[in-house]
């Protein structure tokens, strides 16, 4: 089973490429402020990497918190939209052993449909100003 993996919690992104539970490809970016911009790249180059195109992909695991409010908005976003368009299961999974609870998971005909983000805390969102 070909995986693509997520986490977008922090400064320091990570995308990977397993097959079932090897790792085929792992990278880490400074993603920042700009992991909307990168994250579509770097999914593009994981897969390119081993000669893998997007509809070959037959499941996603992305971390889902706690973290970045930003950061996993956008990862899970990218995680679910890619799931749906291709048609294939998505799970999200936090804590330590995120990675391989997801995969896990995945192996065992999981399928959220729609994976949300846990931020830990209520989201701290500024008040326009009058």
């Amino acid at each position: 089973m070909l995986i693509l993996t997520l986490r977008t919690d922090k400064e320091l992104a990570e995308i990977g490429l397993y097959d079932s539970q090897n790792r085929l490809v792992y990278e880490t970016w400074q993603a920042h402020r700009e992991l909307a911009e990168t994250i579509h790249k770097k999914i593009v180059a994981v897969l390119m990497e081993r000669d893998v195109r997007l509809h070959q992909l037959q499941g996603v695991v992305a971390f889902k918190g706690p973290g970045s409010f930003t950061g996993l908005r956008i990862g899970l976003t990218v995680a679910n939209a890619l799931a749906y368009s291709l048609n294939i299961p998505v799970v999200s999974s936090a804590g330590d052993d995120w990675l391989m609870d997801g995969i896990e998971r995945l192996l065992h005909d999981e399928n959220e449909q729609v994976s949300l983000p846990e931020y830990g805390a209520a989201p701290n969102i500024t008040k326009p100003k009058h």
